[in-house]
C-alpha cells in the first residue's frame, strides 16, 4: 500500500480525526499512538498486516535510522527503537551522578526483573538466563568452559560464524580435540540432507555439537530440533548459535533440544548494542565452567556466568524497553513481516539473467536474511555498486562455498526502499 492509502488507515484508526498526522509524529506519547495502532488491526491476520504498508510505516516511524542511507544490512546489528535509545542515555546519565552508588546498588538492581522478562520471551525458567554482551561471548562460554579430553571430538559445520571456528580451532590445539568438520551445501530445502550432514559425522567419540540456527551468512534456517534428538540419542551435548534467530521468528528456546543457546540482543531483539544472553539448561549449569572466574566456578547457579567485571548497567537495563517493543510487535506480526520483505525483493529479482538466490524463498527455511549473486561478478563489486550509486548499505559474503550479497532489511524497512534495491540490482546485471 502506497502513501496515498496511508491517510486513509490513519483516519480509520482516528489519528486525522480531532489530532493531525503532524501532531501525532510531534508528540511525546508516541507510544500511546503506536499502541492505538496496533489496537485498530487487531482483526488482520498476521499475514494480512504483513503487507499493510500504512501500518509499518508507523513503526518505521519509532526508529531513528538515517534519511541519507538505506540500511539493508541489519543483520550485522539493528538498530534499536527511540524508547530503547532515550532509556540507554538516561540510565547513562543516572549512572554518572555517582557511578559506583547508582551503578551497583540500583541498576544492578534490575538484573532480576529483566531476567525474568527475558525468561518470558524464551519459554523458560529465568534460572536459566544469564545476561551479557553478545552471542560470541555466550557461546564462547560453553566452547571454554566444557568438560573436554583430548581425542573427544566435536562435530560443527564450516558455515559456521568465524569466531566459534576459531574458538574450537583453539581448543583442538590447545586441548587435543577433534574438531570434525561438515560442509554444507546451501541453500537447502531438505530435511534429511541436512540432518545427516551432522548425524553421519557423529561417531562413539562424539560428545559435542555445534548447530548454527540460522547460518549467518545467507539466512538458512537449520532444523536444529531434529539434529538435536539423534544427539541425544548417542548421548552428545548440543550448542546452539542463536544470534540470527531469537526474536527473529516464532520459537521457544527448549523446543530446540539445545543444552546451550547463546544469542545477540542488538540484532533481532533491537536492544542496545553491545547485550546478549545465554541460555544453559538447569541440569547442565553445574559442569558449564564461566569464561570469568566465579567465587565457586562449579555452582548450579546461572549468574555465575554474569561475573564479567565492570560493565556498561545503562545498556544492560535498556534492554527491557527492547522486551517492551518487540512484545508490542508480536513475534508472529514480526515474523510473517520479515518474510514478505525479504520474498518481496527476491521475487522480482529472480528472473534477471545471471542473477542467483543463495536464499530459499520458503519460510520454513529464511525468514528475514537473503543472499544474492550475479554470474560472473564478485559479490564486493555489487556491494559497492550498490553503496555508491544507490547508498544502500549492504555486506559482501565470501565465505566457503557462499558467495553472494547479504540483504536483511528489517521491521522499519519500506517497500519503497526495496523497490530502490531492485532498482540497483536491475541495473548492475545490466551494465
Amino acid at each position: 500500500m502506497k502513501n496515498n492509502s496511508r491517510r486513509g488507515f490513519l483516519r480509520k484508526a482516528g489519528f486525522l480525526s480531532a489530532t493531525n498526522l503532524f501532531g501525532v509524529f510531534a508528540a511525546k506519547a508516541w507510544g500511546n499512538h503506536l499502541q492505538k495502532a496496533f489496537d485498530q488491526v487487531q482483526h488482520l491476520s498476521a499475514s494480512e498486516l504483513a503487507t499493510e504498508e500504512d501500518f509499518w510505516y508507523y513503526i518505521q516511524q519509532s526508529f531513528t535510522v538515517s534519511p541519507g542511507i538505506i540500511n539493508l544490512n541489519n543483520g550485522g546489528v539493528s538498530p534499536a527503537p527511540r524508547s530503547v535509545q532515550e532509556a540507554m542515555k538516561r540510565y547513562y546519565d543516572y549512572s554518572n551522578e555517582a557511578p559506583s552508588y547508582y551503578m551497583w546498588r540500583i541498576l544492578d538492581q534490575g538484573r532480576e526483573p529483566l531476567r525474568t522478562k527475558l525468561a518470558e520471551v524464551a519459554g523458560c525458567s529465568k534460572e536459566e538466563i544469564a545476561i551479557n554482551r553478545n552471542s560470541s561471548e555466550g557461546l564462547e562460554t560453553v566452547i571454554f568452559g566444557l568438560t573436554l579430553q583430548k581425542g573427544d571430538e566435536v562435530v560443527a559445520a564450516k558455515q559456521d560464524y568465524p569466531n566459534m571456528v576459531n574458538a574450537y580451532k583453539q581448543r583442538e590445539l590447545r586441548d587435543g580435540i577433534k574438531m570434525v568438520w561438515i560442509n554444507l551445501e546451501l541453500p537447502s530445502e531438505d530435511e534429511n540432507y541436512l540432518v545427516q550432514q551432522y548425524v553421519n559425522a557423529f561417531t562413539e567419540k562424539t560428545k559435542v555439537v555445534h548447530i548454527t540456527h540460522v547460518i549467518n551468512w545467507n539466512g538458512q534456517i537449520i532444523p536444529v530440533r531434529k539434529i538435536a534428538d539423534e544427539a541425544h540419542k548417542r548421548g552428545i551435548q548440543v550448542v546452539v548459535d542463536g544470534a540470527h534467530s531469537f526474536a527473529h521468528f516464532d520459537f521457544k528456546i527448549p523446543e530446540l533440544g539445545a543444552d546451550y543457546f547463546a544469542t545477540s540482543l542488538h540484532k533481532w531483539l533491537y536492544a542496545p548494542i553491545g547485550s546478549g544472553m545465554l541460555y544453559v539448561k538447569k541440569e547442565r549449569i553445574k559442569n558449564l565452567y564461566p569464561l570469568f572466574a566465579a567465587p565457586n566456578a562449579q555452582d548450579d547457579n546461572i549468574r555465575k556466568f554474569e561475573a564479567l567485571g565492570t560493565r556498561p548497567f545503562f545498556i544492560e537495563q535498556a534492554i527491557s524497553k527492547a522486551v517492551d517493543f518487540h512484545q508490542m510487535i508480536g513475534i508472529e506480526r514480526k515474523m510473517k513481516r520479515l518474510h514478505y520483505l525479504k520474498n518481496y525483493w527476491m521475487e522480482k529479482v529472480k528472473t534477471l539473467p545471471g542473477v542467483k538466490l543463495n536464499t530459499s524463498l520458503d519460510a520454513k527455511w529464511a525468514c528475514a536474511v537473503g543472499n544474492v549473486a550475479v554470474e560472473g561478478r564478485k559479490p564486493g563489486e555489487l556491494d559497492s555498486f550498490l553503496l555508491d550509486k544507490y547508498k544502500i548499505h549492504t555486506v559482501a559474503i565470501e565465505w566457503e562455498n557462499i558467495k553472494g550479497v547479504r540483504i536483511t532489511p528489517n521491521v522499519y524497512t519500506t517497500t519503497d526502499e526495496l523497490d530502490r534495491l531492485v532498482e540497483g540490482i536491475t541495473a548492475f546485471v545490466n551494465k
